[in-house]
């Protein structure tokens, strides 16, 4: 059995966080991501207090076992659902878009592990003398909004640069990624993708079957002429064409942001498979099958398990 402080830290069996995605991390698929022993978090994305709650409601329905909330902190409810957070004395809060520092007085003395998603070392450093319990250092092999460098690079920096917990992100889909993470000296792994085929995953039949689908070139980055908005989503009209207008004269940077307004909803909730935008990460093309999210769990960590007790065979 693989444990470490984030085992320690949460009471959790597995050192594995479920990610946050808007739009697809509800209170259901939290609630079987943490039956199954990790750690389901919920996202509240831009929605407001009520819906937060609700999802609250539906996990602590479903699982006596940890779970925690995503915020993104360039929601325009943001005030709202970090005093419900604090409330509801939820035991883990990650955070994203931003630092957290503002609402992390209120969490600590809820008793709220806060454990915010990085992707430099500064911010790593940054979140560490405000208070943070561990880190999630996230590359840029991730789906959604990602930063520049990669899970393979920033991890170890991170590790090297900060003494609480870090746990790594992007890129990781089986339990041979788990066991790479570890090597490089996180101690917990999060995984957004895999888990959005997971049979307690509420998101279109159509989006799973897109990433079911998806080859190891299957996802293209957007976003990144204007900055700030760098986007990893699958390859399908409303990306190619996101694209090109980007990077056409006639673009600026408000007109960019208002194309994609609306998109992550028709992918997840309507499935739209031409004008959705269907956020998923690089390890998409080695996603093959739906299987409940305990099944996903122990099958990872039975994988990962095996190869470092057979590491040994690389040295001689």
């Amino acid at each position: 059995m693989i444990k470490t402080r984030i085992t320690d830290l949460l009471s959790i069996e597995y050192p594995i966080f479920q990610g946050g995605m808007a739009w697809i991390a509800d209170g259901k698929l939290a609630a079987a991501v943490s039956n199954g022993g990790g750690l389901g978090i919920i996202s509240a994305m831009n929605a407001g207090g009520d819906f937060l709650r609700e999802q609250i409601r539906i996990a602590r329905r479903l699982t006596d076992r940890p779970f925690g909330v995503n915020i993104m902190l360039m929601s325009p409810h943001v005030e709202e659902v970090a005093q419900i957070v604090a409330e509801e004395k939820i035991p883990v809060v990650t955070t994203g878009a931003g630092s957290p520092a503002k609402y992390m007085p209120q969490w600590l003395e809820a008793g709220t592990c806060v454990i915010p998603v990085i992707a430099s070392v500064a911010m790593a450093k940054k979140m560490q003398s405000a208070g943070a319990a561990a880190v999630v250092a996230e590359g840029q092999e991730s789906g959604g909004h990602i930063g520049e460098a990669t899970t393979m690079t920033l991890v170890p920096q991170v590790v090297d640069a900060v003494s609480i917990p870090v746990i790594a992100a992007g890129g990781i889909g089986d339990g041979r990624g788990i066991a790479a993470a570890l090597m490089l000296g996180a101690e917990g792994v999060q995984l957004g993708t895999r888990f959005l085929v997971a049979n307690e995953c509420s998101v279109h039949q159509n989006y799973k079957d897109m990433v079911l689908k998806a080859g190891d070139t299957a996802t293209v980055t957007t976003g990144r002429r204007f900055g700030g908005n760098t986007c990893r989503s699958l390859k399908n009209h409303f990306s190619r064409n996101f694209f090109a207008f980007e990077y056409s004269p006639e673009a600026t940077a408000e007109a960019v942001a208002e194309l994609g307004v609306g998109a992550l909803r028709k992918a997840a909730v309507e499935g739209d498979t031409r004008d959705g935008c269907f956020l998923a990460g690089q390890i998409s093309g080695m996603v093959r099958k739906e299987q409940p999210a305990a099944e996903m769990i122990t099958e990872m960590f039975s994988q990962a398990e095996e190869i470092l007790k057979g590491a040994g065979k690389w040295i001689r």
